[in-house]
């Protein structure tokens, strides 16, 4: 890995640099030792989309989202966020996105809330900026001040949830990244997320979305990109083709040569 040390950079000024794709994915390769996963994958996710990522298991989803989180070296090819190379620059894109894995990755020793401090610290946060922003994600997510009291721990799954969503907005990340987001949310919650998800949108930012729900996908992303052998075997724009919204199951199972029964 590349990385450029002892450089200044404005991160803001590039984060509002609209001549920047917010992701761009080229020509990656990604292997397990003999077991080659991404052959080449390409993407690109503009500025203010939701951008979803459909694909049966196996096909390259998550190790997607790990490389483009820096959670895993890929083999070639090239990732930036707001065109920052992510090998050269990873701390400073780290700043610029919010991602909540599949399963909740807490400190569970910690108090709900002594984790989102020690969160906000991490991103430079004041205690004026983070008390406002946990004010109105706590108001959304409806967690509690009673909960945020209580070691992570003895929390639900559900509740572990919330408390990663919230971990991952508290800095007002310019790109939120969301692998299976909705597992072991409640109906509530699930609303609730989804409404934060276009809210989020429409103010300008953008979003990387993974789901094993296509009906979740079909609702809120802009473009939906479906991989299939380690690369991009369909890409939609709903935009273009809004009727491939309630045909987007049938897509799907096109794509793996199967039919919907």
């Amino acid at each position: 890995m590349k990385i450029k040390k002892s450089l200044e950079i404005d991160v803001d000024k590039i984060a509002n640099d609209l001549s920047q794709n917010a992701v761009s994915i080229v020509d990656v390769h990604k292997s397990y030792g003999d077991h080659e996963v991404l052959k080449g994958e390409n993407i690109e996710v503009r500025r203010g989309e939701i951008f979803g990522l459909l694909g049966k298991n196996g096909v390259g989803k998550s190790t997607t989202i790990d490389c483009l989180i820096g959670a895993k070296d890929f083999d070639q090819g090239e990732i930036k966020i707001f065109g920052l190379p992510i090998d050269e620059y990873p701390l400073e894109v780290k700043s610029l996105y919010g991602y909540v894995p599949s399963e909740p990755l807490l400190y569970e020793q910690m108090t709900g809330y002594e984790y989102l401090q020690f969160v906000a610290s991490a991103y430079g946060l004041s205690q004026e900026a983070f008390d406002k922003n946990l004010a109105f994600l706590d108001g959304a997510f409806q967690l509690g001040e009673e909960a945020l009291s209580r070691p992570i721990g003895g929390y639900s799954h559900g509740m572990k949830q919330k408390e990663g969503l919230i971990a991952s907005l508290i800095h007002n990340p310019k790109l939120w990244i969301l692998d299976e987001p909705t597992v072991g949310l409640d109906v509530m919650a699930y609303e609730t997320l989804l409404d934060m998800m276009k809210r989020y949108r429409d103010n300008g930012n953008t979003i990387v979305l993974t789901s094993h729900n296509i009906d979740l996908i079909a609702d809120v992303t802009d473009r939906v990109a479906i991989l299939n052998e380690g690369k991009v075997a369909t890409l939609i724009d709903f935009h273009k083709e809004p009727q491939k919204r309630k045909d987007l199951k049938l897509v799907f199972f096109k794509v793996y040569g199967a039919k919907l029964s």
